[in-house]
């Protein structure tokens, strides 16, 4: 399983969940943590002028552990609603981008689609980064001018 952070600039961290590893409250924080050190190192603008979460409601998320730490760190979290993909940068956007690199191809090991699942983020260009935020304050409008209503299309 991937777990990744972007931003309108990139991919700010991304690692893989190792097979076998029950993804909960207590893994959770210690990717933040491995996160709030790649902030640190990469941008460090960012860290010092404070930076914003989006996350699910998803269980491992809402564990109290990852509610204590993300507070005691003043990480502001944005939430989105529950079961709302089409809300999800990650689900709307990001995972499907990876998976149109990797389909018609076989893997032979799981570092293989690792590896290729990498180079696959590493390939989006920033600008594309850019309209992936675009899209979703559309997504959010939409949503607002809807009231909440369900709706098809973007």
């Amino acid at each position: 399983m991937l777990i990744a952070f972007f931003d309108n600039e990139g991919v700010e961290h991304h690692e893989f969940v190792p097979a076998g590893q029950t993804v909960n409250g207590p893994l959770h924080v210690q990717v933040f943590k491995r996160l709030r050190e790649t902030i640190r190192r990469k941008r460090p603008a960012k860290w010092q002028g404070g930076w914003s979460l989006l996350h699910d409601n998803a269980p491992s998320h809402t564990y109290i552990v990852v509610q204590i730490w993300v507070a005691v760190k003043n990480i502001l979290l944005l939430h989105q609603p529950p079961y709302s993909p089409d809300l999800s940068p990650s689900d709307f956007w990001l995972f499907p981008k990876i998976k149109m690199g990797l389909k018609g191809n076989r893997f032979d090991t799981v570092e293989d689609i690792k590896t290729n699942a990498t180079a696959e983020l590493r390939k989006i260009p920033q600008q594309d980064f850019h309209r992936c935020f675009q899209q979703w304050q559309e997504r959010w409008s939409n949503c607002v001018r809807a009231e909440g209503s369900y709706f098809e299309g973007d």
